[in-house]
């Protein structure tokens, strides 16, 4: 019998018996489907982080010397008591990197953990839950802030210690009519008056977080009324992304000069760039991964042995038809590729009905929640591979058990 015979006859039985095949192919299509959503949202979810957050927390081009590394839950209960004997990162430390890197675009000082959450008040209107971050002017361009209205924080501003800010497009929208309307007036932050100098344009949410709702404070100003912070950090912003990996070596010499370090010790502070927070977030999502081939092979493995006992109930019911065509000159292979056909076209139509599915419920996933979920092509193919094979595997027995029918005794079968 050529396969495609064995083909038409397969599709044949499937349209026979339309519910049942259905369910045959329940538990493949719940396992594909799963597993192309969660690749889709992981996936989705790398990328994001990779294309956006890390330039919305870091900054394009730029890298960070800081007191403690950004992937700070990767590291034991030791290693963290070590790092809490660091120095904070200080304005000589910040000279020694500039003068380190005078190609720079720019070296900024900026507050770091713990970021203070403050209210502000203008008028009888109060904005609760902004935060507060102590900055040198340079910190501006290392952001790319562009300015929907006003100017950036000075020189003289941090020189003179001036209780002026500038403010997230939150801030403006929510306390004013615009951000023109917000620029030149007067605030209360934690009870203390500030001018509002700037407003930064609209950066938009990243996974339902708005990056919008923030104040900018000189940072002598800030350490004046919130104190110093554990985890002060220096930003060097580079012109393009090539020049980083020696600009940060040279960050690291200059670092270990400005804090006396002999060439035995290890260095006490961080030097990071984007790619940290990157792998940070791919070895948690690592979990995931390790969980969703478990998952996946246990639905796998219950679908095939649904098809298994269904296809073994099949030819239970056709053992006369089996009879009949070994009477009539078909072989045992030929009985054997009927059934294995019909059992393969079973697990690959279900492994597509379930890519159909997985890829309908990543883009539901994608439009209701802040999730993004990105289909990729080795997913697909992942889930029709396992689809097919799960038929291949669990099709033999079923396929050989009625190849070794005797035709006798199946011509006698009622």
């Amino acid at each position: 019998m050529p396969y495609s015979e064995a083909l038409r006859l397969a599709i044949a039985t499937i349209r026979g018996a339309k519910l049942r095949s259905f369910f045959t192919l329940l538990g493949i299509i719940v396992s594909v489907s799963f597993l192309v959503t969660v690749v889709a949202v992981i996936q989705g979810m790398n990328s994001y982080v990779k294309e956006n957050l890390t330039d919305a927390m870091i900054g394009t081009n730029a890298f960070q010397v800081r007191r403690t590394p950004i992937a700070l839950g990767l590291v034991d209960d030791e290693q963290v008591r070590r790092m809490a004997q660091r120095p904070i990162i200080s304005r000589d430390d910040a000279a020694a990197v500039e003068r380190a890197l005078p190609d720079a675009q720019a070296v900024a000082m900026q507050s770091g953990w713990p970021t203070p959450i403050a209210n502000v008040v203008y008028r009888n209107n109060t904005l609760g839950g902004v935060l507060v971050l102590g900055i040198t002017p340079p910190y501006q361009l290392v952001q790319d802030y562009k300015f929907a209205a006003g100017q950036p924080l000075g020189d003289p501003d941090v020189r003179g210690r001036r209780r002026v800010v500038v403010v997230g497009y939150d801030i403006a929208d929510k306390l004013f009519a615009t951000p023109q309307t917000a620029v030149g007036s007067t605030v209360r932050i934690n009870g203390t008056e500030f001018t509002i100098k700037g407003v930064v344009a609209k950066k938009g949410k990243t996974l339902g977080q708005s990056f919008d709702g923030f104040v900018l404070v000189p940072l002598p100003t800030f350490e004046a009324m919130w104190g110093r912070r554990k985890t002060t950090v220096v930003s060097v912003k580079m012109r393009d992304a090539e020049a980083i990996p020696v600009a940060m070596d040279r960050a690291q010499e200059a670092m270990r000069i400005a804090h006396r370090l002999h060439p035995v010790q290890n260095d006490d502070f961080t030097v990071d760039k984007a790619d940290a927070l990157v792998a940070f977030w791919k070895q948690l999502t690592a979990l995931l991964f390790a969980v969703v081939p478990a998952v996946v092979g246990i639905g796998i493995v219950v679908g095939g042995i649904v098809i298994m006992n269904i296809m073994l109930m099949s030819v239970s019911e056709r053992t006369r038809e089996i009879g009949v065509r070994k009477a009539i000159g078909a072989n045992q292979r030929d009985i054997r590729r009927q059934f294995l056909v019909e059992t393969v076209l079973l697990s690959v139509l279900g492994g597509l009905i379930g890519v159909a599915a997985g890829y309908i419920l990543a883009q539901v996933v994608a439009a209701t929640t802040p999730l993004p979920a990105r289909v990729t092509l080795w997913s697909v193919g992942l889930a029709l591979a396992l689809g097919a094979g799960t038929g291949i595997i669990f099709g033999v027995y079923p396929a050989v058990r009625a190849a070794r029918l005797d035709p006798i005794t199946a011509l006698h079968q009622e």
